[in-house]
């Protein structure tokens, strides 16, 4: 095992910081880390958005209801991006892309490269001795992310990356059984599923039970069922629509 496997292997969520601030340096290699992730037909259709305005930070994390959106060396917001490809474009040019961008597979490309860019950089971060936390909770109020943020059509803000010296170890939580999720030449039937869960949900009810923080008696497919069962940022999909993309 090299250092990066092992780096990989070892990944776990931070969520209380140091109170100690990046230097550019590491900022700016956190991001050309993050460009040098595969790109869909070279689109680049992500852009990342440094949050270093602490009135903007504090709204962030009022949208979140996570203070560690505040509390953090520095925060990023990965953004699906096709704004900037129509720039330097001619009208009927635009027109023409705007019809083609409307569409899902546009919407998934933009995301995916968004989502490959991110884990760059929280391997380059991670790699340096930092820790990092997703921020899925920015999309609690999209619309107001996005007013704060100033983002144009065609831009939808994904997710949050908050990133900074780590200031306490969590354990590391289990993933799902290796059999539960790779599969070859076809998808496993219902039954072999069901037994890895029922493995997983004993593992992960352990892990709940004896871990040093919020302990707590739990299983996967109970947490899955119980967020899933809510409804959850409804908004969301005519936010992505009214930005010009999805549509179809």
């Amino acid at each position: 095992m090299n250092q990066l496997i092992d780096t990989l292997l070892n990944h776990r969520s931070i969520r209380q910081f140091k109170d100690q601030p990046l230097s550019k340096e590491q900022i700016h290699t956190i991001v050309q880390s993050a460009q040098q992730a595969s790109t869909s037909s070279y689109y680049q259709a992500y852009s990342i958005i440094g949050v270093t305005d602490e009135d903007i930070k504090q709204a962030l994390s009022n949208v979140s209801g996570q203070f560690y959106v505040k509390d953090n060396a520095h925060l990023m917001v990965f953004c699906a991006d096709f704004h900037r490809a129509q720039l330097n474009s001619t009208e009927e040019q635009k027109k023409t892309m705007n019809g083609n961008l409307q569409n899902t597979e546009h919407f998934i490309v933009a995301t995916v490269d968004a989502a490959l860019a991110a884990q760059n950089a929280a391997i380059a971060a991670e790699s340096m001795g930092l820790g990092i936390c997703y921020l899925g909770s920015l999309r609690n109020d999209i619309n107001q992310v996005s007013e704060l943020l100033q983002l144009p059509d065609y831009v939808i803000p994904l997710f949050g990356m908050a990133i900074g010296y780590p200031d306490h170890q969590p354990e590391r939580k289990p993933r799902l059984p290796m059999n539960a999720i790779y599969f070859e030449n076809h998808y496993a039937n219902d039954q072999t599923l069901e037994n890895q869960l029922d493995t997983f949900n004993n593992q992960l009810n352990n892990y709940y039970q004896n871990r040093s923080e919020n302990k707590r008696t739990d299983s996967f497919t109970g947490q899955i069922h119980r967020k899933l069962s809510k409804p959850k940022r409804q908004d969301v999909t005519d936010f992505v629509k009214h930005k010009g993309m999805n549509r179809k």
